[in-house]
Parts: C-alpha cells; structure tokens; sequence
C-alpha cells in the first residue's frame, strides 16, 4: 500500500511574527489527530523555515532520535552535552535525546534556513544522550539508527534517473526538492509516501531530485 500525503495538506504551525513557519507531517503541539500519530517509529516529520535571527529558544527533549537535515541555509545547534555546531545544507545531524537534553536551534546566517526534523521513537527508553553530524553525507550512503531500528537513505536523483525503493517492513519517502514518481504517484516537493508491504517498487525522477527515504522496522 502506498499513501500520499501532499505538502499541502500538513498542518501549519510555528509563528509567523518571530519568523517561524512550521509544516508537520504528523499530529504535533497543538495539532492533534488521532489517526495521523506516528508511522512505524516515526513520530513527527517537521519542514522548518526559520527567517534570519529567528529560531527556537533553549527547550527540552527526551526518549527520541532527532535526525536533522538541512536543505538551505546554515542551522546553529547547541545543547547541554556541550556541542555547538552549524549544520549547513547537505549536513545529516542526529541527536539521540536518550533520558534527557536541552538544545537551542537558530539561523543566525544572513539568510533564509529551510531544514526538516524527523523524529524517530527509540526501541528502549533512557541511556544517555549522544551527538552526531556527517558533514556532506554521500548520494545513496546509508545512516543508520540502530536505537530506533531504522535506516536513512539519500537518495539524488537526475532527471529520469532511477533508484529502488527498499524491501522494508514500512518505508517513509520525502521529497526534499524535485518531482518523483513511486508505482502510480507523482510527488512533489513537500510530498511524502508511506509505504507498506510493497517490494519491487522504483523511483523515477522527472527531474534533478532529493529524497529521504526511511527504512523502518516492525
């Protein structure tokens, strides 16, 4: 089974004043939808548009793996294990927020940050909390989250390119820029599938594309 969910139709959040726009692909914050909580261990997949100077004060996290992948512009990252970093397009940031950990997320560049945030559920609560960036992560070069048995995979795409679509359990694809095709659905920036007990299945893209795609366990 295959089902689209267009850019479109994610929910609206942040907080236009302070130049946050949020878009959330799953029920978030004050958005509640009771058949749209998660799929497999994914809980939320968040595109975030921050406006120079703008961004998200010191909050906290616990019992999830937050991936970050940045699209345009430069995101600086600090939090309370003591990193600090900017993450820039192209950049894969994974912080594992274990038992517990503060962070800050803003663009201080001179430019607008597009990034998306996936969380991911942990196949076992506490630990301790831990930080990762892959500067420049490769076409087709695999990450792995073992704490949530699921694996990424970035896939770019030139025009009328193929690439296939893994054999797994469930399988979560965005379009992060370009226009794709998967069996019968044409998607487009902002678009996502998620996809179940399907194998066999190719993405063509009708023109120069990024895409994440998510391999999720049971």
């Amino acid at each position: 089974m295959i089902s689209v969910q267009r850019s479109d139709d994610r929910f609206t959040g942040g907080d236009e004043a302070t130049g946050i726009e949020s878009l959330h692909a799953f029920s978030f914050g004050a958005f509640y939808d009771p058949d749209n909580l998660r799929f497999g261990a994914m809980l939320a997949c968040n595109e975030e548009r921050l406006a120079p100077g703008a961004g998200f004060d010191e909050h906290p996290h616990s019992h999830t793996e937050i991936v970050t992948w940045v699209a345009e512009g430069e995101l600086t990252h600090r939090d309370s294990t003591g990193h600090t970093t900017v993450v820039r397009a192209g950049d894969l940031q994974h912080l594992s927020a274990a038992a517990g950990v503060r962070h800050v997320e803003r663009n201080d560049g001179d430019g607008p940050l597009t990034f998306l945030q996936m969380w991911l559920a942990p196949l076992e609560p506490g630990g301790e909390p831990a930080y990762t960036i892959v500067p420049g992560i490769a076409d087709s070069t695999p990450y792995a989250l073992p704490a949530a048995g699921a694996m990424l995979n970035v896939r770019r795409l030139a025009a009328g390119e193929r690439a296939a679509v893994p054999d797994a359990t469930r399988v979560y694809v965005h379009v992060v820029a370009g226009r794709v095709r998967i069996g019968d659905e044409d998607l487009a920036p902002g678009d996502a599938a998620r996809i179940t007990g399907e194998q066999g299945l190719e993405l063509v893209a009708a023109d120069a594309a990024e895409v994440l795609i998510w391999e999720l366990s049971a």
